[in-house]
């Protein structure tokens, strides 16, 4: 009898029973996770297909009246009422904030930032740009993404598409913005609290160099923090190293304190080597992030942070 009772203690015991209350709930919160950032996904790409869409139709109905010097269709509206939504949204969900805007010069500039998984901070700035001083900024991006069913009119009403370099040089010599993403997906995908995965990509330092104009290292406190993605394994990095193509799921956003930093612009120098302009940039953006950002990232303090009245940006 004595032994019986004994076994029956030792599978009623907390430490039995905290196991298995562990690793179930660990289990079902996976699995929801995964659901809800699949949904998400789904359902972002659906707006974005209806965007698509509906711009498709503003452009049949306006397509004399939207048109630039050279007679392409430039957007100006659509791009002001975006401009005009992610405005709001940033102010509402994030408390966006964007410091170093006296660093922007008044001619063209390669814009460089580290990518997160989700780049909602710089669009964030861009539509900034728009709003307060009307100038314009193009982004570079995947070819994937650009090709997606359906997303091909709202990429090219937001300026984004897999430009090649004579395309860059020609929008920087009519006076615009163009941002690059050097870590790109690899970057989005795989990066571990704000460090940077650029290789030894110098494409980005080429295109500054042959247009003769200057780099703006950019970096956003919290971005981390306000999307993050599941599924970080050795397959999926072997998978994305082999196809090139792999997302991982996201969930968020957190309605985290976002503050963007424009650091100072690093000037055409003709003595300076693609290699060499591309270092620096690099270590422009660790300088920002080491300045800014606490690490390792933290959603509940990225979350208080909203709340501190008496934070200071030196």
């Amino acid at each position: 009898m004595s032994s019986f009772t004994q076994m029956l203690e030792n599978w009623i015991r907390f430490p039995y029973l905290e196991e298995y209350l562990s690793s179930g709930a660990l289990s079902w919160w996976f699995r929801k996770l995964l659901i809800l950032s699949c949904s998400l996904c789904i359902i972002v790409y659906l707006l974005v297909c209806t965007i698509s869409f509906l711009l498709y139709v503003y452009k049949k109905m306006n397509k004399h009246q939207e048109t630039d010097v050279d007679g392409k269709f430039c957007w100006k509206k659509p791009k002001q009422v975006v401009a005009q939504v992610l405005y709001i949204y940033g102010n509402i969900l994030h408390g966006y904030e964007v410091f170093g805007m006296e660093h922007l010069p008044k001619g063209p500039g390669v814009i460089i930032s580290y990518h997160p998984v989700c780049t909602i901070d710089y669009f964030l700035l861009v539509a900034k740009l728009i709003k307060e001083t009307g100038r314009e900024c193009f982004t570079t991006i995947d070819r994937a993404i650009y090709r997606f069913p359906g997303w091909k009119t709202s990429c090219d009403a937001a300026g984004l598409k897999d430009f090649s370099k004579a395309e860059i040089l020609d929008i920087l010599k009519k006076g615009h913005f163009i941002g690059i993403f050097p870590g790109g997906a690899k970057e989005g995908n795989f990066s571990n609290d704000y460090n940077l995965m650029w290789g030894k990509r110098t494409g980005f330092a080429r295109v500054a160099l042959g247009a003769k104009v200057p780099i703006i290292p950019i970096f956003t406190q919290n971005v981390c923090e306000a999307y993050r993605n599941i599924g970080k394994t050795r397959l999926t990095r072997w998978l994305y190293e082999k196809t090139r193509l792999l997302y991982l799921p996201i969930y968020g956003p957190f309605p985290v304190k976002l503050r963007t930093y424009i650091g100072e612009p690093i000037p055409y120098d003709p003595n300076t080597t693609a290699a060499e302009l591309a270092e620096k940039t690099k270590t422009a953006i660790e300088n920002l992030r080491d300045k800014y950002q606490k690490r390792p990232g933290n959603i509940l303090r990225a979350l208080s942070e909203r709340f501190d009245k008496h934070y200071k940006t030196n």
